[in-house]
């Protein structure tokens, strides 16, 4: 850059030595009463498979796979196959995939507040439609509007708890967002069993529930403080400032504060973030932004859950076999989430996602085999290998309930700097809902065509990721958010894609800066 000319560089020196604070009650409490957006996303997620086997709701909606369902053999993989059906699921997904790209300029020009606000008012709305359905196009317009809700809150929740959280702490409470997600999947499990009873209009206190956890995040956003990083974005610099000090316990807040409005400049000096992300500077977050939701889906944790039923089944539980299987999975996924809350910022991302991936693939494998030699449309397992294979599902859902879960969201809301911040969660966020529509709307063909194959499907695409997180993730352990930046110069591969900082001296008076 010519010489005297100072341009808005972004974070241009790593302080991360200076900065000063504690865990305070307040950074604590906010973060826990955002993470409940996660709820809601769960919440639909276990919902919704419930729903979609109550005989009420497919006499309604889907006769057709009500009829099926009462003539075909109870184990055939094939008994649910209908695109109509699969539509209901992932219609919500398509709907999210939009609602978070109309959600970047939301969240940067009114805060994260506003976009979870926008969430909760939506899937409130989407809840209230669903549960007084009268025909199906009332109910695909109400499944719509709950993806509306969670584009806006899977955008703007990470975004909240990562600018929140101090460095050390950031991975911890960045994962109360998937803790919620799997406490909204127990809860509606546990519903299900309860509305199932409740023939024929069970179904409809299932859905019309959703409104519950989608009212908290609602009134969470409007009561909780807005991100410092946000309102010295949006110029409220010293309102940051009293927010920040609040949050860290400390009047000394001028190094995280200085590395917040060196970034601020920069962002505000943007006028198209998502235009700016593609420059090559942005290329590893990018990547990150794509790469890490798309390898989340494809663990093929969706055919494990939606095995379990029939695996239970097989071990003699009978009718209540779906109650069973959700709930031991669903506890199974809760419980790993609590382990890596309390092991991430101590072991660190890649250790995570490294040995949840390895351990998947046992997994995946494991499971391909047995169902592969022992269980078909014409047999069922025995007991003692139904025990093994429930054993075999549940480590699974452990390790990606430690890993891939959580780490999912939490490394591509953590890795952008300021000005893209927005942009690249939406990106990760459209990206994770189009592999969920993608897999929602092929999976019941992919099974019905693949049978067990699918289990080995999946553990090729999870050795691919454990390979992608060795070779192209560095860890982000302990890096105070407005510093990632350096983290990429520093890395074997990126440093040679992402351009290194020239140094300038401002002639007039000899200072020393830097540009990009």
């Amino acid at each position: 850059m010519a010489g005297g000319s100072l341009a808005p560089s972004g974070v241009a020196k790593e302080r991360a030595e200076q900065y000063e604070g504690k865990v305070t009650c307040y950074v604590v409490v906010s973060c826990v009463i955002a993470a409940t957006g996660g709820s809601i996303f769960g919440y639909d997620i276990g919902i919704s498979g419930g729903v979609t086997s109550m005989d009420g709701f497919l006499e309604k909606f889907f006769p057709t796979v009500y009829r099926n369902k009462m003539h075909v053999h109870e184990n055939n993989y094939c008994k649910y196959n209908n695109q109509g059906l699969a539509a209901f699921t992932s219609s919500l997904y398509l709907a999210g995939l939009v609602a978070s790209l109309v959600a970047s300029p939301i969240t940067r020009k009114f805060g994260r507040r506003g976009s979870i606000i926008c969430g909760g008012m939506c899937f409130i709305t989407g809840a209230t439609l669903d549960a007084s359905a009268v025909n199906l196009a009332m109910l695909i317009l109400g499944r719509l509007m709950l993806g509306f809700g969670i584009g806006f809150g899977n955008q703007a929740v990470p975004l909240y708890l990562s600018e929140m959280a101090p460095a050390h702490l950031r991975g911890a409470l960045n994962m109360m967002f998937q803790l919620a997600t799997t406490l909204g999947i127990f809860t509606a499990n546990m519903i299900n069993y309860g509305t199932e009873k409740l023939h024929p209009w069970g179904w409809r206190l299932s859905l019309g529930l959703a409104a519950a956890p989608a009212l908290l995040m609602t009134l969470g956003g409007i009561f909780v403080p807005e991100t410092p990083n946000s309102l010295i974005e949006r110029g409220h610099t010293e309102k940051g400032r009293r927010v920040l000090e609040k949050i860290r316990g400390t009047k000394n807040v001028e190094a995280e504060l200085q590395d917040m409005t060196d970034a601020s400049e920069l962002a505000n000096a943007i006028e198209h973030p998502f235009r700016n992300i593609l420059e090559k500077r942005n290329r590893p977050q990018l990547v990150m932004a794509i790469f890490m939701p798309t390898f989340q889906i494809l663990t093929g944790i969706n055919s494990i859950l939606f095995y379990a039923p029939v695996l239970f089944q097989s071990m003699g539980f009978g009718g209540h076999a779906s109650l069973y299987s959700s709930a031991l999975t669903g506890a199974v996924l809760a419980s790993s989430t609590v382990v890596s809350i309390a092991t991430v910022d101590r072991w660190g991302r890649r250790a995570l996602l490294i040995g949840g991936g390895i351990q998947m693939i046992i997994c995946q494998v494991v499971v391909s085999i047995i169902l592969g030699v022992k269980f078909g449309n014409d047999k069922e397992l025995s007991k003692g290998f139904s025990i093994l294979v429930v054993v075999v599902i549940c480590l699974f859902v452990a390790a990606f309930g430690w890993s891939w879960g959580p780490l999912g969201w939490t490394v591509p809301s953590e890795v952008f700097p300021l000005e893209t911040r927005s942009a690249g969660q939406s990106i990760t966020v459209a990206v994770n809902l189009l592999f969920t529509f993608i897999i929602g709307q092929c999976f019941l063909s992919l099974l019905c065509a693949f049978k067990f194959g699918i289990f080995l499907f999946f553990a090729g695409w999870i050795m691919v990721m454990t390979l992608f997180v060795i070779v192209f993730l560095p860890e982000t352990k302990g890096v105070p958010i407005e510093e990632m930046v350096f983290l990429w110069r520093k890395h074997w591969f990126w440093k040679r894609i992402v351009p290194s900082i020239p140094e300038y001296v401002d002639e007039t008076d000899g200072r020393q800066g830097y540009s990009i």
